[in-house]
């Protein structure tokens, strides 16, 4: 069974406040295969957090419906919600990790929290995702530094 690992981040410049997501899919030779930043308008950061993670997984799903995926966040939040330890309470949230079950099975995917510094690429491409909103336009990922390799 092939593994996929996704990063993904999301953020927001003020809470709420611009906000935007970042999400990409490495193989297992730390190859980055696709990309996606998404700008979110006003949203609070956990929205914006939880966005890059459904965005991710939909990216993996896309590539190989029946890999095991490993998914990488520096959110504590969402790695422990999406994991079962930690209950949701907000409904925003609560939408938006019962969306992010469905992409694949549960048992296809494991969370792991990474510490920030660890998760860069996902980082930079919520800024950009951040950016583009902030500016009004639509994000560009031939102008992204974080591109799929080829």
């Amino acid at each position: 069974m092939t593994t996929l690992f996704v990063e993904a981040d999301g953020g927001s410049r003020g809470n709420p406040g611009i906000a935007g997501s970042g999400a990409l899919v490495r193989n297992e030779q730390g190859q980055i295969l696709a990309t996606k930043a998404t700008p979110l308008g006003k949203a609070s950061n956990n929205v914006a957090e939880y966005t890059g993670l459904i965005e991710g997984l939909r990216l993996a799903r896309d590539l190989d419906p029946q890999a095991f995926v490993e998914v990488k966040l520096d959110s504590k939040l969402v790695v422990e919600q999406m994991s079962g330890r930690w209950k949701i309470k907000h409904e925003d949230m609560k939408r938006l990790a019962a969306e992010a079950a469905t992409i694949l099975p549960p048992m296809q995917v494991r969370y792991t929290w990474i510490p920030r510094k660890d998760n860069g690429d996902a980082d930079a491409l919520s800024n950009e995702a951040m950016d583009a909103c902030a500016a009004g336009v639509a994000w560009d990922p031939s102008r992204s530094r974080i591109r799929p390799q080829s």
